[in-house]
């Protein structure tokens, strides 16, 4: 047994010795390092399992949860910034159970069937009032509470003081409300609209105007609707109207002198006034057909031709009927012989009735200014452009502005003096600009330095790749001289002990078989010997 024993030990010494350091400590660190992971995975898998008990709570809620469970002795752990609490998977359910019998989470909020519990003859109206408020609020809140992206609501109502008389006007009711929303969810306007209705219809005498709702960020939500005749949103629009009209006529005139002297080459600027004036009339207009005679279409015509003659007419009349003739009293006249005519022409003419409903356009350009800078010198400094440069930019200006400025029926075409007020063009190098003979490169300095240190992590990754390619062959190589050296040795050790005849019988049988020649000698020398 201690043969066995010592040859176990001569055979871990010869083991031993025949590793190099390298793999010495890895046969010492190997057994170490599956000790210690075997010890933190049993730590680890020994550790209780948390989940979320519940979730999308108050402060107020987690509280009185968090105390609960500490009485029982129960871990947990709060997270998202606490709104969530969690307890041992294990637990979870029965914990749930419990809870629910004891009413927890209490959230302090009254919902209508209050009042079929605390009702009593006892309760003043006060008490009353305070019970249907708060009601009111609890109710609108849970209706938020199930719209998209809502995770809870915080609603605050002022109701008006009822008035005593007949003929006072009631008050209106205000409404404040906070909305905690989830993460990076956007309300459209549609979704906003309809929070305002919700809470306009679910209060008396609540209008709109009196509903003030945001959320936890500090943001509003506004109704699109109340805002469009104000001062504010009409500036805002006004304003990009304005920029949307310099950035379309900017854009056409870069383009434009671009094909001509290249888009690094001018610079544009634009100014617009426009008038935002919105004129809704009603014309009702009478003109005559022919316009240059001032006359219409004749539609009936009537010609009267009167004539009479005649010598001495009787007295005629009523005797004294006239206003100074005596009553029952004959008047004289004595008359001679006349003529009478009389020529009378009647023509009815029909002129042009003309009704317009006129609505003006939303904007009108009353004026434009526009302004260029042309750098002529090319690569090498030198110009590139013609001399007629300037003169050809000022007529094709000329004619964006004529065409761009409205123009009203009783507005006389702008002179060119005018148009040209309207229209600056320098012709001049740019200060500052770098050439295109620059020997700098256009790749920025940080490209650079990223390319240099990718190119250097990928020669030590390369470089780390050879050395551990290498160190396996030598790890193979020498594994299997050991094998080999490993079995031979065992050989020797498993091989029964021989004497010194059997021996040397053994070494001679070798010795034929691997070389003949060498045996064939040796015998010739023991023959000659005898």
């Amino acid at each position: 047994m201690n043969e066995r024993i010592a040859l176990y030990r001569d055979k871990m010494k010869v083991f031993w010795n025949n590793r190099k350091k390298g793999q010495k400590i890895a046969l010492i660190a190997a057994p170490l390092a599956a000790i210690l992971v075997i010890s933190l995975a049993s730590v680890f898998l020994n550790q209780d399992k948390f989940v979320p008990l519940y979730s999308n709570l108050s402060a107020q809620e987690t509280g009185q949860i968090k105390a609960e469970l500490d009485a029982r002795s129960v871990p947990s752990e709060i997270s998202d910034n606490g709104t969530t609490i969690s307890v041992p998977e294990q637990s979870v359910d029965s914990l749930k159970v419990d809870l629910a019998a004891q009413g927890i989470p209490d959230s302090g909020s009254i919902d209508y069937s209050f009042f079929g519990k605390n009702a009593s003859f006892g309760m003043t109206d006060n008490e009353f009032d305070v019970l249907k408020l708060d009601a009111m609020q609890t109710e609108l809140a849970n209706l938020m509470k199930n719209i998209q992206g809502v995770n809870d609501a915080k609603v605050m109502i002022t109701l008006p003081n009822e008035s005593v008389w007949a003929n006072e006007k009631q008050g209106e009711a205000s409404a404040s409300i906070v909305l905690n929303t989830k993460a990076g969810y956007k309300f459209d306007d549609q979704q906003i609209k309809s929070l305002y209705h919700l809470v306009s219809k679910s209060v008396p005498n609540l209008p709109t105007d009196n509903i003030v709702i945001m959320n936890q960020y500090f943001e509003y939500f506004d109704l699109k609707g109340n805002e469009t005749n104000s001062a504010s949103s009409s500036f805002a629009s006004q304003n990009e109207v304005k920029k949307e009209v310099e950035r379309d006529i900017q854009r056409q005139v870069q383009q434009m002198l671009g094909r001509l002297v290249g888009q690094d080459k001018v610079m544009v600027s634009v100014t617009a006034d426009l008038d935002f004036t919105q004129e809704n009339r009603e014309e009702k207009l009478v003109e005559p057909v022919d316009k240059d005679n001032m006359q219409g279409i004749a539609v009936s015509a009537e010609k009267i031709n009167e004539t009479f003659s005649g010598k001495n007419a009787q007295d005629g009349g009523v005797a004294g009927a006239g206003e100074e003739d005596t009553t029952n009293y004959s008047s004289s006249t004595t008359s001679g012989d006349g003529d009478y005519e009389k020529n009378e022409e009647r023509i009815n003419y029909e002129v042009n009735r003309i009704h317009k409903e006129i609505v003006e356009s939303p904007y009108k350009i009353q004026d434009l200014g526009i302004q260029v800078m042309i750098d002529p010198s090319n690569a090498k400094g030198k110009s590139q452009v013609s001399d007629t440069l300037e003169s050809d930019v000022q007529k094709m200006l000329g004619t964006i502005v004529r065409t761009s400025i409205s123009k009203d029926a009783n507005t006389k075409a702008l002179s060119d003096n005018a148009v040209s007020d309207k229209i600056t063009v320098s012709v001049q190098p740019f200060n500052g600009q770098e050439t295109a003979d620059n020997t700098a490169s256009s790749i920025p300095l940080w490209m650079y330095i990223i390319g240099g240190a990718l190119l250097l992590i990928i020669v030590v990754l390369i470089v780390l790749l050879i050395r551990k390619r290498r160190q396996d062959l030598d790890e193979e190589e020498y594994d299997e001289e050991y094998d080999e050296t490993f079995e031979a040795y065992e050989a020797a050790q498993k091989a029964p002990v021989l004497s010194a005849e059997q021996q040397t019988k053994s070494n001679l049988e070798t010795l034929a078989k691997q070389d003949p020649e060498e045996f064939a000698k040796l015998l010739r020398t023991w023959i000659s010997e005898d």
